[in-house]
C-alpha cells in the first residue's frame, strides 16, 4: 500500500469517525453551542479602546448577563452594548479596570447580586479573582490566542461535540468530561451533584436562558441542586464595609470624568431569594450602596410588574421574561431620566 492511499483511507475513517460521532450527540438532544470563555470577554473588552457616545458597557455576574437582553436593549435605546458582565464572580475587578485603564465615561449599568457583590474586597478571594482572571488575561492574550479562537468559532457553531469552554460543566461531552463520569469501584470525597450546562450565549456576549430549562423541569432541578448545595455550606459572613468602600471610591472617580453609573438589581427566587433576604437585606446592603454613590438605582423588589417573574433555576431569568424584565427596565429608565444617550427620532 504507498502513500497516498494510506492518506485517503486515514482521511476517510476520520471522517466517518467524526461524523458518527456527531451524529450519535446530536441524536442526544445535543447542538451545537458557543462557549462563554475568556477569549470571547476579551473581544468585547477590546471594543472599550474605541468606544462612541452611543455606547453602554454591563458589567456585574450571571444575573445581568442573563436577564439583560442585549437586542432588545440596542433596538430601544439606540446604543452599542458592551457585555463585560462575568459569571459567578464580583464586578469590583473589572469596574477597576475601567476605571484605571480606560477614559470610558458614557453610561456604565452594574449588577448587583448580594452573595457576589459583597463577599470580600480581598483580592484573593475566589470571585475577585475569578474576574481579575479575565482582566489580565485581555491584558496578555497573543496573537496565536487571538487567531485560534477565531478558528475555533466555527467548529463550535456547527459541531455538538465541540467546546472551548473555561467551566467544567457535566454535561459537556469532550473526552475530559467523559473521563471524569466512569465511576470504578467506590471512592472517598462526597459525590456532588452535575452542574450541567444552562447558557446560550453569541459572539456579542448576549446569553438567554435555555428552552430546555423551561420545558424539562428534572433538567432545571439538577441546577437547584447544585445551587442547594452551595448555599448550604459553611461560607464566611458578607465584607459589606470593605467592599462598599471600594466600589464607592471607584464610583466617584468613574463620576468625576462625566461617566453616567446605573445600579440594577435582578430578581431571584425560591432558596437564593430566602437566604438573601436573609443575609443580605435590602435596607443594610443595597440602599447603602445607592445612598453612597448616588447613583441611579433600580432594585426588581420596588416594582409590581416584576414580583412574578420566572427563574427556573431561583437565579436567572427564563428568555420570556428577560426580554419583558429588560423592555420594562428600559422603560422605567427613560421615564427617570437615567439614559442620557438614547436615540433621537
Amino acid at each position: 500500500m504507498n502513500l497516498k492511499q494510506t492518506l485517503i483511507i486515514a482521511f476517510t475513517l476520520g471522517v466517518i469517525s467524526i461524523s458518527a460521532w456527531e451524529f450519535y450527540w446530536r441524536s442526544q438532544g445535543l447542538q451545537p453551542n458557543i462557549d462563554d470563555n475568556k477569549n470571547l470577554w476579551a473581544n468585547q473588552r477590546a471594543k472599550l479602546e474605541n468606544y462612541d457616545d452611543k455606547t453602554v458597557v454591563f458589567i456585574g455576574s450571571s444575573r445581568i448577563l442573563y436577564d439583560i437582553q442585549l437586542d432588545i436593549w440596542e433596538k430601544e435605546t439606540g446604543t452599542n452594548a458592551i457585555e463585560l458582565a462575568t459569571q459567578g464572580a464580583s464586578p469590583i475587578p473589572v469596574f477597576r479596570d475601567i476605571v484605571e485603564n480606560t477614559t470610558f465615561n458614557g453610561t456604565l449599568l452594574v449588577g448587583v447580586t448580594p452573595p457576589l457583590f459583597f463577599a470580600s474586597a480581598n483580592p484573593e478571594a475566589p470571585f475577585n479573582k475569578r474576574s481579575q482572571s479575565l482582566v489580565d488575561y485581555d491584558k496578555k492574550r497573543t496573537y496565536a490566542q487571538i487567531l485560534n479562537h477565531k478558528l475555533s468559532v466555527p467548529l463550535q457553531q456547527n459541531l455538538a461535540f465541540i467546546r472551548d469552554g473555561d467551566e467544567s460543566w457535566d454535561s459537556d461531552v469532550d473526552l475530559k468530561t467523559l473521563l471524569k463520569q466512569i465511576h470504578i469501584g467506590t471512592r472517598e470525597g462526597p459525590a456532588y451533584p452535575p452542574f450541567n450546562n444552562f447558557e446560550d450565549i453569541s459572539l456579542d456576549r448576549h446569553m438567554k436562558m435555555p428552552e430546555r430549562m423551561v420545558t424539562d423541569t428534572a433538567y432545571a432541578n439538577t441546577v437547584k441542586k447544585v445551587w442547594t448545595s452551595l448555599l448550604s455550606g459553611d461560607m464566611p459572613p458578607p465584607d459589606k464595609e470593605s467592599t462598599t468602600n471600594a466600589f464607592v471610591e471607584l464610583a466617584e472617580k468613574f463620576k468625576k470624568r462625566g461617566g453616567n453609573l446605573i445600579l440594577v438589581r435582578c430578581p431571584s427566587s425560591g432558596l437564593f431569594k430566602e437566604i438573601e433576604s436573609k443575609a443580605f437585606s435590602k435596607e443594610q446592603f443595597w440602599d447603602e450602596l445607592v445612598t453612597k454613590t448616588k447613583a441611579k438605582a433600580y432594585n426588581y423588589q420596588d416594582y409590581s410588574q416584576f414580583k412574578d417573574l420566572f427563574c427556573p433555576e431561583w437565579s436567572h431569568l427564563a428568555a420570556k421574561d428577560a426580554q419583558f424584565f429588560t423592555k420594562e427596565l428600559i422603560k422605567i429608565m427613560k421615564a427617570d431620566g437615567a439614559l442620557t444617550n438614547l436615540k433621537t427620532n
